[in-house]
């Protein structure tokens, strides 16, 4: 395996440039992370002092990756791929290492999944993780580490949308090259993971109003134009496509505040009305 921080990015990343860090290697970077490049590189070194030889690589995707990331109202979201299943004291240590480390972390902390390389290529779907982790886990987890990690196993639909982020616009922060790790995911794969992903988006929509307004663009523009989008570029190309003046607005509203600027109001029945009709328009296609 190539060193820690022999970094690739997958096709059509965003526009990065290189650093150099003593004793790190060489780590990539993505505009905007300065702040948290010094918890990118504890995280490489540590993930490696744990998984040891077991480790096949770390990769950056979502905002981090894309060049999109807003401190306040991103996370950091990460795939760490392993040759083989690990172990529960593995899994203990790794998530001890994780939940101090998050201490450095946004606001909205990271969200990581490991999987093994046999479901990375060929590609498998459902997709089986052997951890996952996110703030919303990090209760769970402290309250009785042994019970949350026993009952972490099984498959996520999710992962097809990250490892296909991944392929196409992700970042090798450590580890074998991205094509060389995860094969293509096939478009029936891709859809059916984005599709469930917004299919509550009726009733989620005025709990979460800015996740699922962009969310449903972004789903919408793969659906029609085979796009790829972070959240961010599928508002943008919200604002494009859809033509209904209250829709425009509410899109516009959310893309300030994930942009951080000032939460959007909070009007239910156009964010329901907003959903709704996207909703539809996904479903014809």
């Amino acid at each position: 395996m190539p060193p820690c921080g022999a970094g690739s990015t997958g096709t059509n990343a965003g526009a990065v440039h290189r650093i150099t860090r003593a004793g790190f290697g060489t780590l990539e970077r993505v505009d905007s992370m300065e702040p948290y490049q010094a918890f990118l590189d504890a995280f490489v070194v540590q993930s490696q002092a744990i998984l040891k030889g077991n480790l096949v690589g770390i990769y950056l995707h979502g905002s981090a990756a894309m060049g999109c990331f807003h401190p306040q109202t991103s996370d950091i979201d990460l795939l760490i791929v392993a040759k083989a299943a690990l172990a529960a004291g593995v899994k203990r240590r790794y998530l001890d290492m994780v939940t101090e480390l998050e201490k450095q972390a946004p606001p909205r902390g990271i969200e990581l999944s490991v999987v093994r390389e046999s479901v990375c290529n060929p590609f498998v779907y459902p997709t089986p993780f052997e951890l996952h982790y996110s703030i919303a886990h990090r209760a769970a987890y402290q309250a009785d580490p042994a019970e949350y990690i026993r009952r972490m196993q099984g498959t996520d639909r999710d992962l097809a949308a990250h490892f296909m982020m991944v392929r196409h616009r992700g970042k090798a922060l450590c580890g074998k090259e991205i094509p060389a790790v995860f094969a293509e995911v096939s478009t029936q794969a891709y859809l059916d993971s984005i599709r469930r992903d917004v299919a509550q988006a009726r009733e989620g929509i005025a709990r979460e109003p800015v996740y699922f307004t962009l969310n449903l663009c972004r789903v919408l523009a793969f659906q029609e134009e085979r796009l790829l989008l972070s959240k961010q570029e599928g508002g943008a190309w919200g604002l494009k496509a859809i033509g209904d003046p209250m829709s425009r607005q509410l899109i516009a509203s959310a893309l300030q505040e994930y942009q951080g600027g000032p939460p959007m109001p909070r009007n239910s029945a156009a964010a329901a009305s907003f959903a709704q009709s996207t909703l539809e328009r996904i479903q014809r296609r």
